[in-house]
């Protein structure tokens, strides 16, 4: 990954082993932080982002 590369939610869901409503879902419930959005409101992560949630989804399974 480039340093500043960004993802859809797709590309996130899919690195992670999770279905997009899965991420959804634990953004609604506040366990992940929301992502910023482009100007078509569409959720845009970054490198920080994606290891957040890599590191919450690791967590679940210790």
């Amino acid at each position: 990954m480039e340093i500043n590369e960004r993802l859809t939610i797709t590309e996130v869901a899919s690195q992670i082993g999770i279905s997009t409503k899965t991420l959804v879902r634990w953004e609604k419930d506040g366990k992940v932080t929301k992502p910023k959005r482009d100007w078509r409101g569409w959720r845009v992560y970054n490198n920080n982002d994606v290891r957040k949630i890599k590191d919450f989804h690791e967590a679940l399974f210790e």
